[in-house]
């Protein structure tokens, strides 16, 4: 009966660690962010994130477009809200049909369903009318890859913050920049 149990507990744990995902701890000047990302269900993109964390791009940069009740994004434009560089865009995953629910983050992108590159957004509401459709350039969605797991509290805090125009953006830019501090990777997928 022992060794039955133990046996039980060894496969659990092991089961566990196969379908453990990568953990982000994301440092902004308004708190921090914990990020556990979907290794398995969107691999593509949580590699191009993981490449842009891995060589420092976010440090910087700023949540750039703030709407309460919608989502916060940024990851591409800098404290002056110059664009920053980018590499090559990343597939789209949507038809992964990981929903655009409260607390997940999803690449953003232009109307192009495969234009994403270094930007993200945090959603601060349900947003199903982002999810995966069809493989149509209107219907695509936008790839979900991770969740937010602490610190969900700093995302409302940035989604009530007043905004206006700012660079080239007519209105939803802070009035007072959201630096991303940085992106550290605080656990790594088996």
């Amino acid at each position: 009966m022992f060794k039955r149990a133990l046996l039980l507990a060894s496969l659990i744990c092991f089961s566990w660690s196969a379908m453990a995902n990568t953990q982000v701890l994301m440092k902004t000047n308004q708190g921090d962010v914990t990020l556990q990302l979907f290794d398995d269900k969107a691999p593509k993109t949580v590699k191009n994130f993981l490449d842009y964390v891995k060589a420092g791009y976010y440090e910087g940069t700023v949540f750039h477009r703030v709407i309460p009740g919608f989502m916060i994004q940024g990851g591409g434009f800098d404290a002056k809200l110059a664009k920053k560089e980018t590499r090559p865009a990343v597939e789209n995953e949507a038809d992964n049909r990981i929903s655009n629910k409260r607390g997940t983050i999803a690449m953003a992108r232009t109307n192009d369903p495969h234009s994403a590159t270094s930007q993200f957004f945090i959603n601060q509401a349900n947003n199903s009318n982002l999810n995966f459709r069809e493989k149509t350039a209107r219907a695509w969605g936008y790839t979900v890859f991770g969740r937010v797991i602490k610190g969900m509290s700093t995302v409302d805090t940035i989604a009530q913050l007043p905004t206006g125009a700012g660079g080239r953006f007519r209105k939803d830019v802070p009035r007072k920049p959201v630096i991303i501090e940085k992106i550290i990777i605080i656990e790594t997928s088996k």
